[in-house]
């Protein structure tokens, strides 16, 4: 029963005979298996087959490839010795004649200052800037035009103490020379101080009769004075635009009924910026090979000059020898970079030749013997935070600086029957404090004082690549800060911003030092004999540099108004200075690496590699690779060819070159190349050097160029390449 239960409830499946003769295959049907299996068989053994002569063929192109490069390799070690030998020789003639040539130029220099009758001393003997520092002060002139003249001969002795303290190798004559700048300085905000009072004196004489109050403005080449005296003390006062420079301020309105003077004192020199970085002692610790050498560092903004505010350069008497010999190493330091002889190139600093070995040698043939691996640590690059303090290693100070000061007017002359009857103070110009000291006021009443209001058309002497921002002077902290600065407002179409302030100070406007960095290519092609056009794309302009001899000529897409550097022929030198004041930055320091990305290659690879590129310059042209930035870190690319005449290199003309310290050797990749590839030109040789491996593609009226180049010439374009480092920097 239950049986039959369980046979009602799952029945047997019934059988499926069909499946049995499917499965049952035909004898054609066989045999299309069996012919389609051989095939298949036949199929992986032709691609195994193929695949085996394949690598056999690519095994023995190794073998030959390896077997050439060792051949090639041998070849060089051979004719190693006699390529550095004469490339060291050639460098050497070089060298030796610019330091003759510096020295001679020195001698004059002397002669030509010893000569010179202007009535400014010798900064280099310090009896006689002591003397000059000390009657100046004791002349009794107020004159404004007459002091003006005064500040600018007191400028140009600074100047020559920026150089004097560049190029002091002992820590106390660089004192010598730091003490006597800031006493300069000193003096001449001083004469500004007694101009101004001596202005305010007279100013009801002088009264404008629209306003009732007095205005006026002077200006020489190196300031614009700005002043007003109010006299009327009108309560609707809200502000004044100096319409001559189109420099302008609005006053709170307890402001506009108090006795007061305002003064905006533009100068065309930062002197602040160097009291910052006596205040920042920053510590820079260097990779294990460094570009630059020890304490240099190319100039990151404008000159150290003379200091506006009084109590920012009175050094206290309290200070440690110690603490003085630092502060002093560290403007040394940062004055070093002002001059093209802070490059590490022999051409800028001479040696007796006894005693030393060429560049290339100490270079080439040391990084080839040694053992252990290049040390570029893989340092992650500093994050830009956002602080109120100004970094000055990461922005840079343009277009000089504007003193804003509020003063209590002095005493005005009264006349009777003739008589001029005035209040004699011995008090001098007083500062007239906003907001009113913290004694006379709580926190919250400090804090609800109306901002002053300053408005500034941007300098026709410098360029912004990017919108300005504005920077106060903290006399207390010494620094650049960009705290308690409000309603920031910038017109691009008429270049002016607008901001407001707490409080009457100094201001700046600032830009990023490496805003032009990273390079998208450059370019260094001859136009001739000891004639040269080097070209960089920057990040956001592009900046060409023309060399004729010793000389250098700007030159800029970008239509700018920088009518005093654009066009005028000058030193290599000075033409860094220049544009590092005026804001076209496209040179280098030890910190650049914090800030900007680079290829991270070796540095004495990379600076024997310009040193031969300005021996080859007037033949040879020479340009960016986006290979560089794929080879290992002891490699460098560039593409470069024979180029005789100054139109620009065609495309085909262009050949890829490796450098390394054990050789150097033509590519035969190009810029449209899929991936990068260390293979050889087929048919090329291996070189020990640049100079010799482009030789060998050379025309002898090409090679005979390149020998015969002028010593200052080669010198000029090694050390712009060493200054702006393309091959580490694009």
């Amino acid at each position: 029963m239950l049986f039959y239960c369980f046979c009602l409830l799952y029945p047997p499946l019934p059988i499926d005979h069909s499946s049995k003769k499917r499965g049952k295959l035909t004898k054609a049907q066989k045999e299309k298996l069996q012919e389609e299996e051989k095939e298949r068989r036949l199929k992986e053994e032709e691609e195994a087959r193929i695949k085996a002569e394949k690598e056999e063929q690519e095994r023995v192109e190794r073998e030959r490839k390896a077997k050439e490069v060792e051949r090639l390799t041998l070849k060089s070690q051979e004719r190693r010795t006699f390529e550095l030998n004469e490339l060291r020789n050639l460098l050497e003639e070089n060298q030796n004649a610019v330091a003759q040539w510096k020295t001679e130029a020195d001698q004059a220099a002397k002669l030509e200052r010893y000569m010179c009758c202007d009535g400014a001393p010798d900064p280099a003997v310090q009896q006689e800037i002591n003397s000059y520092i000390s009657i100046w002060r004791d002349d009794p002139e107020v004159n404004v035009t007459a002091v003006l003249q005064q500040c600018n001969l007191a400028l140009q002795v600074v100047e020559e103490l920026e150089g004097l303290l560049r190029d002091a190798s002992d820590s106390q004559e660089a004192h010598k020379y730091q003490e006597a700048l800031i006493n300069l300085q000193e003096l001449i905000h001083s004469k500004h101080l007694l101009t101004t009072e001596e202005i305010l004196k007279k100013a009801s004489e002088n009264i404008d009769t629209e306003t009732g109050n007095m205005k006026t403005v002077i200006k020489d080449e190196n300031v614009t004075l700005c002043l007003w005296a109010n006299l009327k003390k009108n309560p609707r006062f809200k502000g004044l635009n100096f319409e001559e420079v189109d420099l302008g301020f609005e006053l709170p309105k307890q402001l506009a009924v108090s006795d007061i003077a305002v003064r905006i004192l533009h100068t065309r020199y930062d002197h602040l910026s160097m009291i910052a970085r006596m205040t920042d002692q920053r510590t820079h610790t260097p990779s294990c090979r460094s570009f630059f050498g020890e304490g240099e560092v190319l100039e990151e903004s404008d000159p150290p000059g003379q200091e506006e505010t009084k109590e920012n350069v009175v050094m206290e008497d309290t200070v440690q020898q110690q603490r003085e010999e630092e502060e002093v190493q560290s403007i040394k330091d940062v004055e070093e970079g002002k001059s093209a002889a802070s490059l590490p190139s022999k051409t800028n600093s001479p040696q007796p030749s006894e005693g030393r070995e060429s560049h290339i040698q100490t270079q080439i043939e040391a990084l080839s013997a040694e053992e252990d691996p290049v040390c570029l640590p893989d340092q992650p690059k500093t994050k830009v935070v956002r602080s109120q303090v100004v970094d000055l290693q990461l922005y840079t100070p343009l277009g000089g600086v504007f003193y804003c000061d509020a003063f209590h007017l002095p005493p005005q002359a009264h006349r009777v029957r003739g008589w001029e009857i005035r209040q004699l103070l011995n008090t001098g110009l007083q500062v007239f404090h906003y907001p009113t000291e913290k004694s006379s006021l709580d926190d919250s009443e400090a804090h609800t004082c109306p901002s002053v209001g300053v408005s500034v058309t941007l300098p026709d002497f410098v360029v912004f690549l990017e919108t300005p921002q504005v920077a106060r002077w903290d006399a207390e902290g010494k620094q650049w800060r960009t705290d308690r600065i409000t309603d920031v407002s910038y017109n691009e179409n008429k270049n002016k911003i607008s901001f407001k302030m707490d409080s009457f100070q100094a201001f700046a406007l600032i830009q990023e030092t490496y805003a032009n960095l990273p390079f998208q290519s450059w370019e260094l092609r001859p136009l001739g004999q000891d004639s040269a056009l080097y070209t960089v794309n920057g990040a956001l302009i592009t900046v060409s540099i023309t060399i004729q001899g010793d000389q250098c000529m700007l030159q800029l897409e970008q239509q700018k108004d920088l009518s005093h550097l654009v066009g005028r022929w000058m030193s290599g030198p000075a033409l860094q200075r220049a544009m590092l004041r005026a804001g076209v930055n496209i040179f280098v320091n030890e910190f650049t690496d914090k800030y900007v990305s680079n290829c991270k290659k070796d540095p004495l690879t990379e600076h024997a590699a310009y040193e031969q590129m300005a021996l080859l310059a007037s033949a040879c042209a020479f340009s960016w690779s986006k290979w560089n930035a794929k080879c290992e870190s002891e490699h460098l690319v560039m593409q470069a060819c024979e180029h005789p005449g100054p139109t620009p290199v065609p495309e085909e003309s262009w050949i890829h070159y490796l450098l390394g310290a054990q050789k150097s050797q033509k590519l035969a990749i190009t810029e449209k190349s899929e991936a990068f590839s260390l293979d050889h030109y087929t048919g090329s040789e291996f070189h020990s050097t640049l100079i010799h491996m482009l030789w060998d593609d050379m025309r002898p009226d090409g090679i005979v160029r390149s020998t015969k180049s002028h010593h200052l010439f080669v010198d000029t374009v090694q050390s712009l390449l060493c200054a702006t480092r393309p091959l580490m920097y694009s």
